[in-house]
């Protein structure tokens, strides 16, 4: 067998390994057998130490790199660790701060609510237990909201007048008699009143002297005492006579009866007008005048008397008509609302409030007041009631006029009585004796008043002149120290109210300055809607929407009839008396409260 050499290795271990092979081979198969297993052997030995040692620089190749990276990582987080903090601690001190400015927010707010329910404590407690006027020194007496009034005085009269001048059993009055009024003694009673003579004699046992001489009358001593008949319930029979022809002739003829208002009643002209001004004007419920009436032997139900006065509205409608255009003719209109409770209105509960809303104005020497019956107080009531009218509607702050001040041709006036009640009130919660801020704008808006009390008997043209020269210096005053004040008033306090208030309603605040004949508030209107008020403390409410509108009705009436210095009861008789006859606007129009002589009332 010829012998083989062995061949170059390209594999680096095999070539380690076959360095140690002989240079010639064996022939045996055997042998070579051997021999191959003991080189596989040896190979697989160097083999292995030569990767234990590769595995070995491997691993420590790696754990460097590890370490490198591990140390890089290290400083990564630390560095990220260090950022984090950073904005841990920024984030931190934000929110610190937010906090404070929310906990200092919330004091604030905790502090104005715990203030602003200080005041109103206090104000209850004044207006409950303390005087109920309004009034300052030196600024004379400003009439109160409507509501007010009526809590504070139930039964003061609807108007202030001056009481008739004192007068003589004669009728000369103490002035024309050069005497003087001594102090302390009661006012004599009107000299238009009946009188009726109780003479009281001495008994004739007593007009004897001691001396035997027979006594003479030498004068007397008259005195006068008020009496009052209580009213008195009577039945008109009302016979109509009826005349024939003996012979048959001719139908007979009957006499005609007074027309009447309501013909199918059993009531007359004269009970509808003490009715309404039982009502309307002394403020009894109906059902107290049926116990009037049932007093006197008459059951008339109080539905009955309900029906009565809507019938009776319903009638004197066209009277109504005619003052509203009246109204509508002058360019001025004072302009008021309060609730009144309607138990039966369609889609509303029994205790939803309803308004009464009250218009003023008319002309000089006419003065008109309607009353309007409304569920609603929304803006389109106004924009309904002054519908094509155009000229100046003072008001107070309410939002349910904004509508009508941006209609073309109407101007909006606000209300200064408004604006000083305000402060009023926020000058009430001060301690006793202690004036604040409060009482600096009460002095102000005094100074206003003064002003308007001396052009009182001015000439609309000498009374603006005298608010350009007077008037708008006081305002300039005023709406400095409102800069100034307004940013440091927290806005729930009281003053702070009032103050925003003045704010808002500036514009329209001082709008009357631009006219004499513009009045500087609303009054006109309040006192105008105080009766209304008053009287809706003893009937409390109506019944129906029927009977709500007929209230207003009536109220518009003996109203303007009290504004015009026309007795209610004596003009609706002689309104009622004529109505059932009147056929044409010039009728109606003569039974206007201002085109009646007090001789055609007088009458019965």
């Amino acid at each position: 067998m010829p012998h083989r050499t062995a061949a170059p290795r390209s594999n680096p271990a095999v070539g380690v390994c076959a360095s140690v092979l002989p240079a010639q081979l064996p022939d045996d198969p055997a042998v070579l057998k051997a021999l191959l297993l003991a080189q596989q052997r040896a190979f697989e030995t160097q083999l292995n130490t030569q990767l234990t040692a590769q595995f070995e620089t491997l691993r420590l190749a790696q754990e460097a790199t590890l370490k490198a990276y591990e140390a890089d990582l290290q400083k990564v987080v630390h560095t990220r660790e260090v950022e984090l903090q950073k904005a841990f601690d920024a984030r931190e001190l934000e929110l610190q701060k937010a906090f404070d400015a929310r906990e200092a927010e919330l004091q604030k707010a905790f502090e104005a609510r715990i203030l602003e329910l200080y005041e109103q404590l206090r104000l209850a407690r004044r207006r409950m237990f303390g005087p109920s006027s309004e009034s300052h020194a030196g600024q004379g007496w400003l009439f109160d909201e409507a509501e007010a009034l009526a809590e504070s005085a139930p039964n003061a009269g609807d108007t202030a007048s001056l009481p008739p001048p004192a007068t003589e059993p004669s009728g000369q009055t103490l002035a024309d008699t050069g005497k003087k009024k001594a102090r302390g003694k009661r006012k004599p009673l009107p000299i238009e009143l009946p009188r009726i003579d109780v003479v009281h004699d001495v008994p004739e046992a007593e007009r004897t002297c001691a001396c035997g001489t027979p006594m003479v009358e030498i004068g007397q001593d008259v005195s006068e005492q008020l009496d009052i008949v209580p009213m008195q319930v009577r039945v008109l029979r009302h016979i109509k006579k009826r005349y024939g022809c003996p012979k048959g002739d001719q139908a007979p003829v009957s006499a005609r009866a007074p027309a009447q208002v309501l013909p199918k009643s059993n009531a007359s002209n004269d009970l509808l007008a003490m009715l309404l001004v039982t009502k309307y004007v002394d403020g009894l419920p109906l059902a107290r005048f049926e116990y009037v009436l049932a007093r006197a032997g008459v059951l008339v139900p109080r539905q009955t008397l309900a029906r009565w006065v809507i019938g009776t509205a319903q009638a004197l409608q066209p009277i109504a008509n005619l003052m509203r255009d009246v109204l509508l003719g002058h360019d001025v209109i004072h302009m008021d609302e309060t609730p009144v409770q309607v138990l039966k209105e369609p889609g509303r509960a029994a205790t939803s409030k309803s308004q009464m809303w009250v218009q003023r104005g008319g002309p000089p020497g006419r003065p008109v007041i309607l009353f309007e019956y409304d569920p609603s107080r929304a803006q389109a009531v106004p924009l309904r009631l002054l519908e094509g009218w155009k000229g100046h509607l003072i008001a107070d702050g309410l939002e349910s006029y904004g509508a009508i001040a941006f209609t073309e041709g109407v101007t909006r006036l606000g209300c200064w009585v408004h604006a000083r009640r305000r402060f009023v009130d926020a000058g009430k919660v001060l301690p006793e004796g202690k004036r604040g801020r409060a009482h600096e704008a009460l002095a102000l808006i005094g100074k206003l008043y003064a002003i308007e009390k001396e052009a009182r008997e001015l000439s609309d043209v000498e009374r603006r002149a005298l608010r350009q020269s007077r008037s708008r210096a006081v305002i300039g005053e005023l709406r400095g120290w409102l800069d100034q004040v307004l940013p440091t008033v927290p806005p729930n306090s009281l003053l702070g109210g009032a103050l925003g208030y003045l704010h808002r309603q500036w514009p329209r605040l001082t709008r009357y300055l631009e006219r004499g004949d513009l009045p500087i508030d609303n009054n006109p209107a309040e006192n105008a809607i105080r009766p209304f008020v008053v009287g809706r403390k003893a009937w409390l409410f109506s019944d129906t929407q029927a009977g709500a509108r007929a209230s207003a009705l009536i109220y518009s009436l003996v109203e303007t009839a009290k504004a015009n210095n026309v007795e209610p009861y004596l003009w609706l008789r002689h309104v009622l008396r004529a109505l059932p006859t009147a056929t044409t606007v010039e009728h109606f129009e003569a039974l206007l409260p201002w085109n009646l002589k007090a001789e055609q009332l007088i009458t019965a």
